[in-house]
């Protein structure tokens, strides 16, 4: 993917983090600073007042803002600070927590191995995860997909859990053996745990870890560098720090907490100009087929024949100009996330913040952003 815009913070931030060790865990991120795109200039510079004012509003202390068009990146900036205590600004090299943005990587892993005949979408899941205790009924991988399984979401505590989880099957002991909210394909009940079981399905299909299939399949082939599931004891080059407030508004550091256990529907981390290079990447056949990408993008449908308003993955919920925008959002602690593609304008939008400030995951600034690049 070309680029045609860095931020005005690049130079500093590069200055500042350039020098980070280079190895498995931590790359070097470079970044060529370049002119803004003439034809882009209006509306980056309102997009950047529009940026301004909402983390201002929202109170964040970080974010991250990446546009892509026709596969160039046309704006990515950074804005206000990745690390708070140490003064170090966000760059387009900053990673974030994507939280549930993670959901439609794991997607395109599914629906990969099935145009390859590798997975049967409707299968018994059990055929790939044999651990995964038999329900009263049959579950599929696309129910899961689409959140129409029955399997529950977070419960408690949960979202703060600080195990450890050596692979996916083992994190499938915080649920698996729950029973069913109601029979697959009867409800729509968005579960980021029936993404924690199309990982380990991932992992049965294609003979590979999940982390290793997304890597050498999805994430290398793309050039997404940044993108990696969170390990909190590795050292990873450019991760930001991660805030919440209490009940007066107070800026805290995040909790402690290890997302092993659920990298598939909640624990990658990545900047944002590599969410747009994944973007891009679906906005037409090539790095996936047509029938895939319509798989992703074409909302399932409860039992009874009534539309859910997801795909595989993917929100599509939002239309604009009459033409659907697939999207989705995410909220981590000390992080939040969305990501929005425009395929009528060849467009893709990627925000994302180190608190969990929800005017991010909600998508109004994404819409407002996307309505000043269209205009030119």
């Amino acid at each position: 993917m070309r680029r045609l815009r860095w931020g005005a913070s690049v130079a500093l931030a590069a200055a500042l983090l350039g020098s980070w060790p280079v190895g498995a865990a931590a790359q070097r991120c470079e970044i060529a600073p370049a002119a803004p795109a003439p034809a882009y200039r209006a509306a980056i510079t309102a997009a950047r007042a529009l940026v301004r004012d909402s983390m201002a509003a929202a109170k964040i202390p970080g974010l991250s803002v990446a546009v892509a068009v026709h596969d160039s990146i046309v704006w990515s900036e950074g804005f206000g600070l990745a690390d708070v205590e140490n003064e170090v600004p966000v760059s387009p090299c900053t990673r974030f927590r994507i939280a549930s943005v993670s959901k439609p990587l794991t997607a395109v892993a599914v629906v990969q191995l099935h145009a390859r005949d590798r997975l049967d979408l409707d299968a018994p899941v059990q055929r790939y995860v044999p651990s995964f205790p038999q329900k009263p009924w049959p579950v599929t991988t696309r129910q899961l997909a689409g959140h129409l399984a029955g399997v529950r979401h977070y419960q408690g505590d949960e979202f703060l859990s600080m195990r450890h989880y050596d692979n996916v099957t083992a994190g499938l002991a915080v649920f698996a053996s729950d029973s069913l909210l109601f029979e697959p394909g009867t409800r729509y009940s968005y579960s980021t745990y029936g993404y924690n079981v199309l990982s380990a399905a991932v992992e049965g299909a294609s003979g590979e870890s999940f982390l290793a299939y997304m890597r050498r399949h999805i994430f290398e082939p793309l050039g997404m560098r940044s993108a990696v599931a969170e390990f909190p004891d590795s050292i990873l080059a450019h991760r930001a720090h991660f805030y919440v407030r209490d009940r007066n508004g107070v800026l805290l550091n995040a909790p402690y907490v290890d997302n092993s256990y659920k990298w598939a529907g909640g624990g990658f981390l990545s900047n944002t100009e590599d969410l747009t290079r994944f973007g891009s990447a679906l906005l037409r056949p090539g790095f996936l087929g047509r029938d895939a990408l319509a798989l992703l993008f074409t909302p399932q449908h409860t039992r009874d024949g009534k539309p859910t308003t997801y795909g595989m993955g993917w929100f599509v919920d939002w239309r604009e100009n009459g033409h659907v925008v697939p999207h989705h959002s995410g909220g981590a602690v000390g992080g939040n996330a969305h990501l929005a593609l425009y395929p009528e304008q060849g467009m893709v939008i990627a925000v994302l913040a180190n608190t969990e400030a929800g005017f991010v995951g909600r998508g109004t600034v994404v819409r407002q952003i996307a309505e000043l690049f269209r205009r030119q």
